[in-house]
């Protein structure tokens, strides 16, 4: 299996695409730096922040009684931060670039479906299936090391946006005066938790999306052996899955079944579930179901197809 996965991340790393979203990437993020960079002067630092909290939860409970929506999160963590001394609008940092760059996930995931939609499809397409199979290696090896090959991508794409932000917000921005902590919410009460922390976590949690619709590109390069479709149907989902299931669950209670439902895990940490009876187990289980399907067409019409044909 590892001189298979060698063999797969070579591949990878001698087509010229790879170096190119890798730039691609980092070119992005820089120029994400330099923009914030040219605006941090134009954001001041409010010195009457504790007062301006306590006009702006007067204001929520106010919205609060006439629209019936639910802002119990944010005067709740309004008031922790009065009583604590933590100001909402501190000077920009390094968390705080790292934080604003975690956006730019959506497209470490864009480039992990592109390879993903393409490490099956395209020995199909190039002839160089039958040479890979011709030994003596069990097909569900020789599938399993493209996966993994995958998932590999997908870190390291995530590691490179996390690691360069990081530097460059350090360089750009400098660290914070003192320790910044990030204030969680979850059932009524507020945490703090180290900033560094939060950061890593949201990065593991934000990639969820890309993992699953990875996942899904792969199964249908494996089944269909075709990478423009599998590459076309994840993209547009990626961007469109979620709003769609969003507007799906204002009317259907079965909305929470869907993928896209599920795939967002911080709505049980920092915000409320989309839709009654949902609960962390509840979407982990859904998650699984749905990677355990995308799985196992993948891998039983890879190991029962005619190669010949």
């Amino acid at each position: 299996m590892v001189n298979l996965l060698k063999n797969e991340w070579m591949k990878i790393f001698r087509r010229p695409g790879t170096y190119v979203m890798i730039a691609i990437l980092i070119g992005i993020t820089l120029m994400v730096g330099i923009f914030s960079k040219y605006q941090e002067s134009d954001v001041a630092v409010d010195k009457n922040w504790e007062q301006t909290l306590q006009q702006e939860n007067k204001a929520l409970n106010d919205q609060m009684k006439q629209t019936k929506m639910d802002f119990k999160k944010e005067i709740t963590i309004n008031n922790y931060r009065i009583e604590h001394n933590i100001p909402p609008r501190e000077k920009y940092h390094v968390w705080s670039f790292v934080k604003d760059a975690s956006q730019l996930i959506i497209l470490a995931g864009l480039f992990t479906i592109i390879v993903s939609a393409g490490i099956v499809a395209s020995e199909f397409n190039w002839g160089t299936i039958k040479l890979l199979l011709i030994r003596p290696i069990n097909r569900s090896k020789i599938l399993a090391s493209k996966y993994l090959t995958v998932l590999l991508y997908a870190l390291l794409m995530l590691a490179i946006l996390f690691v360069f932000s990081t530097l460059l917000g350090a360089i750009l921005f400098g660290m914070p005066d003192q320790a910044v902590p990030y204030l969680n919410y979850s059932n009524g009460q507020v945490t703090e938790q180290n900033i560094v922390v939060h950061l890593m976590i949201n990065y593991g949690l934000s990639s969820i999306d890309t993992i699953m619709l990875a996942t899904m590109a792969f199964m249908i390069s494996s089944v269909f052996r075709n990478s423009s479709l599998a590459i076309g149907l994840s993209i547009f989902l990626l961007f469109t899955g979620a709003q769609f299931t969003l507007l799906l669950a204002m009317k259907f209670s079965w909305a929470k079944y869907l993928l896209f439902a599920n795939t967002d895990l911080s709505q049980y940490f920092e915000g409320i579930p989309m839709l009654d009876g949902m609960t962390l187990s509840f979407s982990i289980i859904m998650l699984l179901v749905y990677f355990f399907i995308f799985q196992f067409l993948a891998f039983f019409v890879f190991n029962k197809r005619d190669i010949a044909s």
